[in-house]
């Protein structure tokens, strides 16, 4: 049973899976968008393969840089991309992308590897993950390129 390390959030984006998934593919483009609203990227490593390794800093509005390190586990082109999140907090991340009238269902779920680390992280993951869906659809609005 997951569900009480679990945290999911899920919504119709108006863009094809294709446009979708290339805004993980391109560097420039998964930069501009990923994380919560304030916050910015330096890519040190993106190879967006099966078994890749992404590494990067995510700097805080405060100023703040947490340094991360994900592996690309799952790559199904324009339909499934599996993370893992390497440094605490682990976590599997499994963004689902599902074609739906003119636009995509993307099902984002992030499992922790307990529920105590779960339940910490849900305050201000649930919140974030929403502002990257956000982020996502201004950046292919703007037409994919890097804001």
């Amino acid at each position: 049973m997951t569900d009480d390390r679990t945290l999911r959030t899920s919504r119709t984006l108006p863009f094809s899976p294709e446009e979708i998934y290339g805004a993980f593919a391109s560097p420039e483009l998964l930069a501009a968008w990923w994380g919560p609203e304030g916050f910015s990227n330096t890519f040190e490593v993106h190879e967006f393969t099966e078994g890749g390794r992404w590494k990067f800093v995510m700097h805080a509005p405060d100023g703040t840089d947490y340094q991360n390190e994900s592996t690309f586990e799952t790559l199904e082109p324009n339909s499934k991309i599996v993370i893992h999140h390497d440094c605490p907090p682990n976590f599997r991340l499994t963004v689902e992308l599902t074609a739906e009238g003119r636009g995509t269902h993307v099902t984002w779920t992030q499992v922790f590897e307990d529920a105590q680390t779960a339940q910490v992280v849900k305050e201000r993951a649930g919140p974030a993950n929403e502002q990257n869906l956000n982020r996502l659809t201004r950046v292919l609005k703007q037409g994919g390129s890097a804001v």
